[in-house]
This record gives structure tokens, C-alpha cells and sequence, in this order.
């Protein structure tokens, strides 16, 4: 292993590492609220709350099942799609590397909280009037963002690569 690959491992190392410990902080944060009884549904704005939830299902609420077998099923579908994300990220030589490693330093955050909560949770009210999005937290928001920019890149860098040959 050279150098250079070295500090590739110990840079992507540390970004996972602080974008876990940015979900972790904040979580831990509205979980302390909400143990004093301070938080029930805080008005940050006309657009933001923070209003805790429980999430036992995947991204946003989705596939929410109150049975073990399934939560279980999912949580370890999860732990092959990271470990999928992994091996991406090593045969990845450019700038998809990083936006896979959003991806996975959010996943992370979700699969810690799955794995010693039972649940993931979800606090980010985005709303206009009566309409609500769907409550999200701050691995969301990494692994939302991971994914646009790849879907992004898919269609318009890589497409375009393909029509110039």
C-alpha cells in the first residue's frame, strides 16, 4: 500500500467519521430535549420544526413494519447495501468516491441508530401550511444529497461524455 492510498483511507476515514458524528450530536441533542420534556414540536420558523419521530422503517418513513423479522430483514439489507457502497467507493476514482462517501457516512448514522434504538430518529419538519415533507434527520439529508449529485452526474456529465464520442 503507498502513501498516497494511505492517506485516501485515513481522509475518508475521517469525513465518515464527521459526518456520523454530526448525525450523532444532533440526535443526541433533540433525544436530550425530549427526555427533560422540552421538546414536543418546536417552531423554528414558518417553514421548520423539530418534531421527534421514531423511524423503523427505511428512508423517510418508508416500509415502516411493526414486525421484528422484517425490521430485522431490512436492517441487514441495509448492512449489504453499505458494504455494496463500500466496494463502489474503492473501484471509484474520482469525484464519486466522495459522493458515495456521504452516502455511506449517513447510512452509518441510520444503521447505528437502527441497530441500538430500534428505530431511527427522525426530527426535521419541513413544511409549507398544511403540506408536510416527510420528518427527516441530518444522515438524510447526507445520503439525499449523495444520491442527487450521483443521479445528476449519471445524466448530465456522463451523458454528455457519451454524445462528444
Amino acid at each position: 500500500m503507498n502513501l498516497i492510498n494511505f492517506k485516501k483511507i485515513i481522509i475518508s476515514f475521517l469525513l465518515i467519521l464527521l459526518i456520523f458524528i454530526l448525525d450523532r450530536v444532533s440526535k443526541l441533542y433533540i433525544l436530550n430535549l425530549n427526555e427533560t420534556g422540552e421538546l414536543t414540536n418546536i417552531y423554528i420558523n414558518e417553514f421548520l420544526n423539530l418534531y421527534l419521530i421514531w423511524n423503523k422503517g427505511i428512508g423517510f418513513g418508508l416500509l415502516s413494519l411493526e414486525t421484528n423479522f422484517y425490521y430485522n430483514l431490512i436492517t441487514l439489507f441495509i448492512i449489504v447495501i453499505n458494504v455494496i457502497i463500500l466496494v463502489m467507493m474503492i473501484r471509484s476514482k474520482d469525484y464519486k468516491f466522495y459522493l458515495l462517501l456521504m452516502i455511506l457516512g449517513g447510512s452509518i448514522g441510520n444503521l447505528f441508530d437502527r441497530i441500538y434504538y430500534n428505530a431511527v430518529p427522525d426530527f426535521i419538519d419541513i413544511h409549507y401550511n398544511d403540506f408536510h415533507w416527510f420528518i427527516f434527520n441530518i444522515a438524510d439529508i447526507f445520503i439525499t444529497l449523495g444520491v442527487i449529485c450521483l443521479i445528476s452526474v449519471e445524466l448530465f456529465v456522463n451523458n454528455d461524455k457519451e454524445i462528444k464520442q
